[in-house]
């Protein structure tokens, strides 16, 4: 088990004290809460946040990738706006989701959980998001192609590949209209590679819908 960089539990104290448990907990998803929230929510819409965007350089040595090979997942970053999903969770349930929240995304305490605030199509919420800092040691600065397209070749954990969970990021985001260029590109560039080892017989390449149609499919939802 991977030592933690942080201990986790004075940050939970510090969002439990100033959610204060009389309302409503609002969490906004941006990469893999979208499409397995594994909690339960009363309503959930799609939301932007800005001055964040998402972006995916944090690398997962567990999940997606282990200690010797590590994969990729995404971060909430500084800059931009991102959209996404926010989950409205019934002031009832809020501690045992905050505590299922934390074992999920921070058992090392990697993440600066913070609260946004998300724009929907009912109106503006403050929702719990995890974002990530560039002066973590698990922010992988800027890759270049190349390397992504290792990474998305090689890097499998404990849940899967970093293909995979880029891909179905795309596929869910595509599903609610939220278009996200950086990552349709990125998944064309693993399809790419895939389609060159196939060729040359190294492995062969799973079986995906082109990132290229899904990214035409969304051209006419708002951009990030």
């Amino acid at each position: 088990m991977l030592k933690p960089l942080r201990d986790p539990k004075p940050m939970l104290d510090r969002v439990i004290a100033e959610w204060g448990g009389h309302q409503d907990l609002w969490v906004f998803g941006y990469g893999s809460l979208i499409w397995r929230p594994e909690f339960g929510f009363i309503e959930r819409h799609p939301a932007r946040v800005h001055g964040w965007h998402r972006a995916l350089k944090m690398w997962s040595r567990i999940n997606r990738g282990t200690v010797e090979n590590p994969g990729l997942v995404f971060g909430l970053l500084s800059g931009g706006s991102c959209r996404g999903m926010v989950f409205r969770v019934a002031a009832a349930d809020g501690l045992e989701t905050l505590g299922r929240l934390w074992l999920r995304e921070m058992p090392t305490g990697v993440y600066d959980p913070r609260w946004l605030d998300c724009e929907t199509p009912h109106g503006s919420v403050r929702a719990l998001a995890f974002t990530l800092s560039r002066r973590s040691p698990n922010f992988t600065g800027n890759l270049d192609d190349e390397r992504y397209r290792h990474i998305f070749a090689s890097a499998v954990g404990r849940y899967g590949s970093s293909l995979d969970y880029a891909h179905q990021t795309l596929l869910e985001l595509q599903r609610h209209a939220i278009h996200d260029a950086a990552l349709a590109r990125l998944i064309r560039l693993a399809e790419a590679k895939l389609s060159a080892q196939a060729d040359c017989g190294e492995a062969p390449a799973p079986v995906y819908p082109a990132a290229s149609s899904l990214d035409s499919s969304s051209r006419s939802s708002s951009k990030e």
